[in-house]
């Protein structure tokens, strides 16, 4: 009998099953990025009562409706660094670990903006377009180096502040805008408000999430503020841009150009026709939001996700756990670990105690944290897991009202 099973969508890639199986956790895959009864039904058809984990990336939609209908669901990994495609709140409420992958694909989306940036300096597609069609494009005219110019970043976390570092190294004066104080890297400095640095930016680079208050955070408004000449790259999520507004500003010559690799509708099928205003513009790049698509990216986050979702499994461990509160479970050593996730109210903990003195085991080690409307526990007992008073406690403690998710390990 396996610890439990996963369910990975959309060709995560093979290196997280290494991670997997050394969890004694089954794996089941589809290609194709399920929502709704497809989803609910994918899995329910996995055999067994053991629990059952789902990885998913950006197709694959895991509502409140999903997370209600299977019981067995006790975590999700988004083998992504987004996490949109995910009820949060639900399966916060619910007890379910969300775990996703916030540092894998760094690299690559930076090196991919880097790339832009000295093709649109360059007029490379702009350029290879015309010989393709015969023409010969050789001079210098609208061609520059990017050592020299300014590069303004909004928003400056992983991908940003990694993409910071880079751009210096090809000579770029970097500033970045962001609503968080971060510590600047290299020579970076921080501009106070985005208007200034969109007026002063020769490239305006986006990596910021999916929010309120970054939907169409670059409007109308904002393009007419941006350096004339200059040029606009969003790799980051097709809701934060204005891509009607943009093309104008394109067409007008006031933005020079773009590169862009999210967008509001991207098509839910390799088949399925891709529009947008900006598609015959030959000073834009579009691109298929690839900006993670490279196979070292992917294999980093098939490891990272599954020996996250593998260490919840076996130990508890909820480190970069985005649903419940942090804590780092450490080996189980001798009985078992009794894992309880709760409602973060009062008086909770002696209740489960009075459930341990009723069954008649002695406590090992116990830590609990709590963090907003969770509360988790890791209790070690001096019992096996087969034992029936590991089992009587469990069940104890699984009636508590304020229980949500109870579960041996060991």
């Amino acid at each position: 009998m396996p610890r439990a099973h996963v369910l990975l969508s959309e060709s995560i890639h093979e290196s997280a099953d290494d991670a997997f199986a050394r969890a004694d956790i089954d794996v089941h895959r589809t290609s194709a990025g399920l929502a709704g009864d497809e989803l609910i039904a994918a899995l329910r058809d996995i055999p067994g009562d053991e629990p059952v984990l789902l990885g998913v990336r950006s197709k694959t939609k895991v509502r409140a409706p999903v997370i209600d209908a299977v019981p067995r669901l006790v975590g999700v990994g988004a083998f992504c660094i987004g996490t949109d495609q995910i009820d949060l709140a639900r399966a916060r409420a619910a007890g379910v670990a969300v775990f996703n992958a916030p540092f894998s694909n760094t690299r690559s989306v930076a090196e991919l903006i880097i790339a832009e940036i000295v093709m649109l300096s360059r007029q490379i597609c702009m350029r290879s377009w015309a010989a393709h069609e015969g023409a010969w494009l050789k001079n210098a005219k609208g061609a520059h180096e990017v050592r020299g110019k300014k590069l303004g970043i909004i928003g400056y976390g992983h991908i940003g502040s990694q993409l910071s570092v880079l751009a210096e190294a090809l000579g770029l004066r970097v500033s970045y805008y962001d609503i968080v104080n971060k510590l600047p890297l290299g020579n970076a400095g921080v501009v106070e408000d985005l208007d200034t640095l969109l007026a002063e930016s020769d490239f305006v680079t986006l990596h910021v999430p999916d929010t309120e208050q970054t939907r169409l955070m670059i409007g109308p408004e904002q393009i007419a503020k941006l350096k004339p000449g200059a040029y606009l790259i969003n790799a980051s999520r097709g809701s934060v841009v204005d891509l009607d507004a943009l093309a104008a500003a394109i067409d007008s010559g006031h933005v020079a150009g773009a590169a862009i690799d999210v967008f509001p509708k991207e098509p839910k099928a390799a088949g399925d026709r891709f529009e947008s205003p900006l598609q015959g513009k030959r000073s834009v790049i579009l691109t298929p939001h690839i900006g993670g698509s490279t196979q070292e990216a992917q294999a980093n986050i098939g490891r990272e996700v599954s020996e996250a979702l593998a260490g919840y499994m076996t130990s508890g461990r909820t480190i970069g756990c985005i649903t419940l509160p942090a804590l780092d479970g450490a080996e189980i050593r001798g009985g078992c670990r009794l894992v309880n996730i709760h409602k973060n109210v009062p008086g909770v903990l002696s209740r489960v105690n009075n459930v341990v003195a009723e069954v008649g085991v002695n406590i090992t080690g116990q830590h609990l944290v709590t963090d907003g409307g969770n509360g988790l526990l890791l209790m070690d007992i001096d019992v096996p897991r087969d034992d029936a008073r590991a089992s009587a406690l469990r069940e104890g403690i699984a009636r508590l009202d304020q229980s949500l998710r109870t579960r041996l390990l060991g």
